[in-house]
């Protein structure tokens, strides 16, 4: 099923934006109220899934934990802001050769039949802290207990996320129905084509020097690239990282040495490391700074925009639009946003999100495997995880 699935979700694509003027609406509001209900359903179990797989590898790491917290921290930093940074030279070549932007023309939305929230239990950080807190000190206190609860919470996660695999089909359907029937596909194809293209370059480009960079030859990079091509087709028809997650991670595990801490650092990281926004946010402001007739900013205040810009990430919602969102107030502080401004380039990354969550979720996945190397460099061999079974 794995296998098949780039192929199934490409043929589903197709096959929508080819009929879709014949589907009837109520099929179309039909659908897309199953894929609104599947998505609400993820993001309630999220922060479940958080915890148990954050448990799992606190118990497994043990004494080498707080050190591999501080080494994920440090990274996802220091990458989104290395994305941030470079992305300031593509926005300033797009600056120069005057590729502005216009506001985008309102599409005919598509509304579901019906939507239902389904509300969470706690918030995903809490299940974050809690179970990087709880296992840490359980290991601890009682390593054979902490061993049991991570091979329960193994067990559960995993038939937790056999059965959205087989759910795929059907949740990226109605997204993609939504698309074509909202008229975004054709808006973003012949109304803004060079400019996401830019975009597009520049995240794909960077994303796969890194997946170049982390595998033992050119083949090798391929196929791990092929392994995350279901999360990517997922989070680009869903745009939400959070809801390709569980084809995010069983990519990762794929591509991983090992796949545990691949497999725990994907929940933890989904929201706040975000290549696909570091690459389209600034480069976007930077054609809307042109279009408006701004000044461009200089060196040193694109730096303190980036640096705020990395911190914001911290706080964004793996949701439609929710990159977007706690921006705003960074871009008026520090760039010099006005509301129509920001009203424009919340537009227009709406209208290119699907592109965006892609590279969000490729990013993901190399993230994983940068980890991966960069764990077994600076932890011993009997302190990784490969020294503890959890079949």
């Amino acid at each position: 099923m794995f296998r098949k699935m780039p192929f199934i979700l490409i043929a589903i694509i197709l096959a929508i934006a080819a009929l879709n003027s014949f589907i009837p609406l109520e099929a179309k509001t039909f659908f897309y109220a199953v894929s609104l209900t599947i998505k609400s359903l993820i993001i309630a179990i999220l922060p479940i899934i958080i915890f148990g797989l954050l448990f799992k590898v606190m118990a497994q790491l043990a004494g080498q934990a707080t050190k591999l917290i501080l080494l994920i921290l440090a990274v996802v930093c220091c990458s989104n802001y290395l994305s941030t940074f470079i992305s300031h030279y593509v926005g300033i070549w797009v600056y120069h050769f005057n590729l502005s932007v216009i506001a985008p023309q309102s599409v005919n939305e598509l509304i579901p039949l019906w939507q239902i929230s389904i509300p969470k239990m706690i918030p995903n950080d809490i299940a974050m802290y809690a179970g990087l807190i709880s296992g840490l000190i359980v290991s601890y206190l009682r390593p054979t207990v902490a061993t049991s609860i991570a091979q329960v919470f193994s067990t559960i996660i995993n038939k937790v996320l056999q059965v959205f695999t087989y759910m795929i089909p059907l949740f990226v359907a109605g997204f993609v129905i939504k698309l074509a029937h909202d008229g975004a596909i054709l808006m973003l194809l012949h109304d803004y084509a060079l400019i996401f293209a830019i975009i597009a370059l520049a995240q794909f480009s960077y994303i796969g020097f890194i997946y170049f960079i982390t595998s033992a030859s050119f083949l090798n990079c391929i196929e791990k690239i092929r392994n995350m091509l279901p999360a990517a087709i997922a989070g680009f028809s869903t745009m939400s990282s959070a809801a390709a997650m569980p084809l995010t991670i069983i990519g990762t595990e794929k591509n991983a040495k090992n796949p545990d801490l691949a497999r725990s650092v994907i929940p933890a990281t989904v929201n706040i490391h975000l290549i696909g926004d570091c690459f389209a946010i600034p480069i976007l402001a930077y054609a809307i700074l042109k279009s408006f007739d701004v000044p461009e900013p200089l060196f040193w205040d694109y730096l303190i925009f980036a640096g705020y810009f990395v911190l914001a990430k911290f706080s964004v919602a793996a949701v439609p639009g929710g990159g977007i969102i706690v921006m705003l107030p960074i871009l008026e502080s520090y760039l010099g946003f006005n509301s129509q401004m920001l009203s424009l380039i919340t537009a227009l990354y709406i209208l290119f999100d699907p592109v965006i969550t892609c590279a969000n979720v490729l990013g993901n996945g190399s993230f994983a495997m940068v980890i991966d190397k960069l764990q077994g460099v600076f932890f011993k061999k009997k302190a990784t995880i490969n020294a503890l079974e959890f079949e």
